[in-house]
């Protein structure tokens, strides 16, 4: 069932309420949607997280805005000031919008093995491939054209969405969410060379564990080891087009933005934040709250509460100097070879008095 709103109007005054906040102007304002800013209309609750986007709220025409507690706004705007505007705009939109949710049993083109075990209220959508051994937790969401291989383990709450894959003996927590088109449990990329220089398969016998409230995102690859585990910490969350190696470790609460692929065996600790395009080798290890900036290559170990940018990898500062010498290379060139020509028609000049005066 698709409902796209749980409340067709709120008052404001009551978002403030619900909310802990303080309501500024009327609040008997009826909301009926959220929107950004600029696309918003009357009837609408937007927000501002950063001052940069202050200067905003002149045009727009949202009914009523979220703000932090000493943003300067017009007079005639209502606003809920907020210590956390963008948090406590991520909560009203669950007021305003449910995502889909289909309703409980099993479609009937769905494939389920007989010893599958489903806990209560489960849905199981059409095409879907649930294979023998599969446990299913209560409430949990297998949408159209899931496939689960054997031995997979899923507890209550999850949501798998469309044409994901979980390959034998995953596990996944309470409350994780999979978004269509991921693969997880794969086997990892391990192979062994040959006298003859050709590629010995090694299979890939390990698990892949997933603790509570993971979310990954679309087209992520998660692998298994040969032995062993791949393990999310809980909380984590993955984004769209990322690749983690077989034995991976993830502590919890770690953000893994776009494209990052992290190598084999690697170990990350707890609150990560990796933005995007990111690459980490093998074998490596980064400590709590390590933050990498977009496109940073990480060879080796990274103690914890540590910032860097780059490639090779180095502390934030340091990178950020390099890249202002970078950029100014071409007039540092230019400056050179002008040097250069100076220093040989010096060098040039003495050389011809040396010769006149023997």
């Amino acid at each position: 069932m698709l409902v796209e709103a749980w409340e067709v109007a709120v008052q404001l005054s009551e978002i403030a309420r619900r909310l802990g906040c303080d309501c500024e102007g009327s609040g008997e304002i009826e909301i009926r949607g959220v929107a950004a800013l600029e696309a918003a209309r009357a009837g609408d609750l937007s927000f501002v997280s950063e001052a940069k986007y202050l200067p905003l709220l002149k045009q727009t025409r949202a009914s009523a805005v979220l703000v932090a507690l000493d943003s300067p706004v017009p007079a005639e705007l209502a606003v809920v000031r907020s210590p956390n505007p963008r948090l406590d705009f991520a909560r009203a939109i669950e007021w305003f919008y449910r995502p889909y949710q289909a309703a409980a049993g099993v479609h009937p083109s769905a494939v389920v093995a007989p010893d599958v075990e489903l806990g209560a209220e489960v849905a199981i959508g059409a095409n879907a491939a649930i294979m023998s051994g599969v446990k299913l937790g209560d409430r949990t969401q297998i949408h159209a054209n899931v496939t689960l291989y054997p031995g997979v383990e899923i507890g209550s709450d999850c949501v798998l969405l469309a044409n994901c894959v979980l390959h034998e003996r995953t596990q996944l927590g309470d409350r994780c969410i999979i978004h269509s088109g991921a693969s997880i449990g794969d086997d990892g990329f391990g192979y062994v060379p040959q006298a003859d220089g050709s590629w010995y398969r090694m299979l890939q016998a390990g698990r892949v564990v997933l603790e509570d409230g993971v979310e990954v995102g679309a087209n992520a690859a998660i692998d298994r080891p040969a032995v062993g585990e791949t393990r999310i910490g809980a909380g984590t969350k993955i984004d769209n087009l990322v690749q983690l190696g077989h034995g991976v470790t993830i502590g919890a609460h770690t953000l893994l933005c776009a494209q990052v692929g992290i190598a084999g065996g690697t170990r990350l600790g707890r609150n990560v934040l990796l933005a995007g395009q990111v690459g980490l080798a093998d074998h490596i290890e980064l400590g709590d709250r390590v933050i990498a900036a977009a496109q940073t290559g990480i060879s080796t170990d990274v103690p914890s509460d540590t910032v860097v940018g780059g490639y090779p990898h180095q502390a934030a500062r340091d990178w950020k100097r390099t890249v202002a010498v970078q950029r100014k290379l071409p007039d540092l060139a230019a400056s050179v070879r002008k040097l250069q020509k100076r220093l040989q028609a010096i060098e040039d000049k003495l050389g011809a008095t040396k010769l006149s005066s023997d």
